[in-house]
């Protein structure tokens, strides 16, 4: 019997329960394969005792349209970053990449794919360059990754934030009001861009283009006369000013080393009546809303074309490699041209050019 261990990593997305089911009934059609799954990324490996699960057809039945991961997901720490406390309460780091190496092969472990964003495919290619065989599936809200037309999870997301707009134009509408919309994305504006688009907003604010606040200001004032009128503004978390930075925090949870962004919305408030907008102005932050819930029909059918495609690499042995969609095709790269760099928004792209062809202002 050969065996598959299947990882979840990183950020909570929709789709991530479809994969694990492609994964399973993909591997249910050979014979004399197993799939059994980590719980918390790899957590569930390095743990004592360990948790690991059996992930047979009954145990995957139903779950392609349920949000979130029955295997659980984690982004702090790490095999090769495994927090640990030292004697004087402070906390610190150790590599347990070659005990968790050892504890596959004692599991009789034949191969891994690890589904996650930028910085779970960096452990997988830190654990191929150790000579383990795994394969990566690409997963992320933020629609960030390079060599994939899309990831699971950002039409759902899109979804999401488009369902907000449309939502907050009837109120801004009625009251006479600026609304702003602050969504996910981290360093890439693909939702709030897209979000915008097929809600209708006024003014997207992406971190790729730093905003003038007179422009945006500007095309406020167009929307208003004699007091009336209204606007609705999406920002995305990482947008900031020109010659500004974004607005956030260091964490302060052990193991999680990215700046918690937020507060781009109510700082952009404030300085929009520093600008001299009189309007009233209303905040909504979508936050982890984004994340969770169903995945819609998109996300689900890609989602499961990349555990299908994931298994049938296992068979070809295409170790060291991860998924990806360029349409049509579902096809495969190296992990190490996949985490080389991210894929943002352009200004010669044709989001922004779209954007910018219906009136939305981007702020420059």
């Amino acid at each position: 019997m050969k065996r598959v261990l299947v990882a979840t990593g990183g950020g909570d997305c929709p789709g991530l329960n479809a994969v694990i089911r492609a994964i399973v009934k993909r591997a249910a059609r050979e014979k004399d394969w197993e799939i059994i799954g980590s719980t918390n990324s790899f957590d569930g490996v390095l743990k004592e005792p360990t948790e690991i699960v059996v992930l047979d057809e009954q145990a995957v039945s139903g779950i392609h349209f349920r949000g979130g991961t029955i295997l659980g997901t984690t982004n702090k720490g790490g095999p090769f970053e495994w927090p640990v406390k030292n004697y004087d309460g402070t906390w610190g780091a150790v590599d347990r990449s070659e005990e968790m190496m050892r504890k596959l092969q004692y599991m009789g472990v034949d191969a891994v794919i690890n589904i996650g964003g930028d910085g779970s495919q960096r452990i997988s290619q830190a654990f191929y360059e150790k000579g383990l065989k795994i394969i990566g599936v690409p997963k992320t809200i933020d629609n960030d990754l390079p060599f994939t037309d899309f990831t699971f999870g950002y039409q759902t997301a899109v979804q999401i934030a488009t369902e907000a707009v449309d939502k907050l134009v009837t109120t801004a509408a009625s009251h006479n009001r600026i609304l702003i919309l602050e969504v996910m994305g981290r360093d890439a504006g693909w939702i709030a861009l897209s979000a915008s688009i097929a809600g209708g907003a006024e003014v997207c604010l992406i971190p790729e283009i730093p905003y003038d606040i007179q422009k945006v200001a500007e095309r406020l004032e167009t929307r208003f006369s004699r007091g009336k009128g209204f606007a609705n503004i999406v920002v995305a978390e990482g947008a900031k000013p020109k010659g500004g930075e974004q607005s956030g925090e260091k964490s302060g949870e052990v193991g999680y080393h990215n700046v918690r962004l937020k507060g781009a919305a109510a700082r952009l408030e404030a300085e929009l009546k520093e600008a001299g907008i009189t309007a009233d102005i209303r905040l909504t932050v979508l936050g982890h809303l984004q994340r969770g819930g169903i995945p819609v029909a998109y996300d689900r059918i890609l989602a499961t074309q990349f555990g299908v495609k994931a298994f049938e690499m296992v068979l070809e042995e295409r170790f060291g490699e991860m998924v990806a969609y360029r349409h049509p095709n579902i096809i495969s790269i190296p992990l190490i041209d996949a985490i080389q760099k991210n894929k943002f928004v352009t200004e010669s792209s044709n989001a922004v050019k779209t954007a910018k062809g219906i009136g939305i202002s981007l702020g420059d």
